[in-house]
């Protein structure tokens, strides 16, 4: 029998962290839309998480994915058969386990910071406009204990040595922080901020080194706790 709405709504409020959250409602959320995978992200745990990495470059590609795409342009629960066709979903994705998928919106202040994820293999049923609608007031309430949990760990004093970390870093290199939080390459940051390649390379030497990293992982991982924001691409 699948998890009702109401439990799924209780299980997002009494979750004490992202972790918890991810490890315990993905299961039961899969559950509800009898779905084959099912899976909650945050995109910052994504950065810093190596075996995470692909979903963002590849499963969660803008340029690549169309649900994708959708996902970050409106902020609305959408599925495959809504921005494009069989034939090109299996192109884009073979995965005999996505041939139907379905992904909501985790939004924190207008942000895009997460996304809910269901698959279906090609012999059991589409996504229908119902599974859309449920995953709309799942979303809906995700978003609102995502912003309440992390607003809350904003108002906490943070230990010094988190908040120093900010402070070392140029109003421009938090820009360029941000912008590879988002996954841009050194020549798309270039482009974005009206600067060289080169000097995008030169930012980040200089970045890691008042950071105490060596690369852009740990940079990430670092500010995530501080002061970067995740935004959908515009």
């Amino acid at each position: 029998m699948p998890t009702s709405l109401k439990l799924l709504f209780e299980e997002i409020h009494q979750a004490q962290d992202e972790d918890g959250l991810r490890s315990h409602l993905a299961p039961k959320i899969g559950e509800h839309f009898a779905a084959k995978r099912s899976g909650v992200f945050f995109f910052d745990q994504l950065l810093t998480d190596q075996k995470l990495q692909n979903v963002l470059t590849i499963a969660l590609s803008l340029e690549h994915n169309p649900v994708a795409r959708y996902l970050a342009e409106h902020h609305t629960p959408i599925h495959e058969g809504l921005v494009t066709t069989p034939k090109a979903w299996k192109l884009i994705c073979p995965r005999p386990d996505h041939w139907h998928v379905m992904a909501g919106p985790i939004v924190d202040r207008g942000q895009l910071v997460g996304a809910v994820g269901c698959t279906r293999e090609k012999s059991m049923p589409a996504f229908d406009t119902q599974d859309l609608a449920d995953l709309s007031a799942i979303c809906l309430h995700l978003s609102v204990w995502t912003a309440t949990v992390r607003f809350a760990q904003i108002a906490t004093p943070k230990p010094q040595h988190q908040l120093s970390s900010t402070k070392q870093l140029t109003p421009r290199e938090l820009q360029i922080a941000n912008l590879v939080a988002l996954g841009r390459t050194n020549a798309e940051i270039g482009n974005e901020l009206w600067i060289t390649e080169n000097s995008v390379k030169q930012a980040l030497k200089r970045m890691f080194r008042k950071l105490g990293v060596s690369s852009r992982t740990e940079m990430v991982a670092q500010l995530s706790t501080t002061q970067l924001h995740f935004s959908s691409p515009k």
